[in-house]
């Protein structure tokens, strides 16, 4: 069997992702097409989803990168988005809107928590598993997963406390306008945490944490993981909109099955078009 950079025969289509092929983010403009800058409010508009791109997105550069595979978890993440926005539009909320939203946030930053213990484990059981020289190689490509993961993290509870003006007044209330002051930069930096957490929170779902840069066979493994960790705290958490039952737990089930078995197919993908397996990437 050919080899290529390890991944077993490669077929026509094949490319790796960075300079090397196919751009990570998309197609990079033609040679002497360069995009023209952003400027003023265009820049401070998408400052946010750029950032948070830029640290949800798997960088390793020679990475595979299987358009069929990208397109369907695209198609993933706008389904759930589409019946997400569908259930809050054709039922009424059970709480206040302020109240929806506070415990939008509530419920993020707990699936963070979560996802901060089993996100790490998962990998850094597949780096222990894995045979020398494989495991130095794996070991080196941490850094990003580790970035996402403590990005998304400090960005909530950093939103969560700029909502949490009790806090703000027991803290800087006796400063004076010290205080003050240190309140209103926090409100500003809420204006850029808001699209930040909601953007890096699809992202991070989308892209698994970057686990991609470590290798190829851990973001369908870890989805089912991350998706049922989330569908756990929205069922402990009740509906939030008055939903008919069978309508609740068609939308809870619904993200489990679809991303299990989308893990399957992408698995089966791997292994038949790119020789790719869970076995080889332990080096067993």
């Amino acid at each position: 069997m050919a080899r290529r950079n390890g991944y077993g025969r490669q077929p026509d289509g094949w490319s790796a992702a960075g300079r090397a092929g196919t751009g990570p983010y998309g197609t990079p403009p033609p040679p002497g097409r360069e995009q023209a800058p952003r400027h003023g409010c265009v820049t401070v508009l998408m400052a946010p989803f750029v950032a948070a791109a830029r640290f949800q997105r798997p960088g390793r550069e020679d990475r595979l990168a299987d358009s069929a595979m990208s397109g369907a978890r695209v198609a993933r993440t706008c389904i759930g988005l589409g019946a997400t926005v569908w259930l809050f539009y054709a039922y009424s909320l059970r709480q206040g809107a302020k109240d929806v939203v506070d415990d939008k946030l509530t419920e993020m930053l707990i699936a963070a928590a979560v996802l901060m213990v089993v996100g790490p484990l998962a990998v850094g059981a597949f780096v222990v598993a894995a045979r020398p020289p494989l495991r130095d190689r794996y070991r080196r490509r941490l850094p990003g997963p580790l970035t996402a993961f403590g990005v998304l993290f400090g960005a909530a509870a950093l939103l969560a406390f700029s909502f949490r003006r009790d806090l703000h007044d027991r803290l800087f209330g006796g400063v004076g306008d010290v205080g003050l002051i240190l309140s209103l930069l926090i409100g500003l930096t809420s204006l850029f945490l808001v699209p930040f957490v909601l953007t890096s929170s699809v992202l991070c779902v989308h892209h698994s944490f970057r686990t991609a840069d470590v290798h190829e066979v851990l973001p369908p493994l870890l989805s089912p993981v991350v998706v049922v960790a989330m569908a756990v705290l929205q069922a402990i958490d009740g509906p939030p909109v008055n939903a008919p039952q069978g309508v609740w737990f068609l939308f809870l089930a619904g993200a489990p099955l679809s991303v299990t078995a989308l893990t399957f197919w992408e698995l089966r993908r791997l292994r038949t078009r790119y020789g790719i397996t869970l076995r080889g990437a332990l080096g067993r």
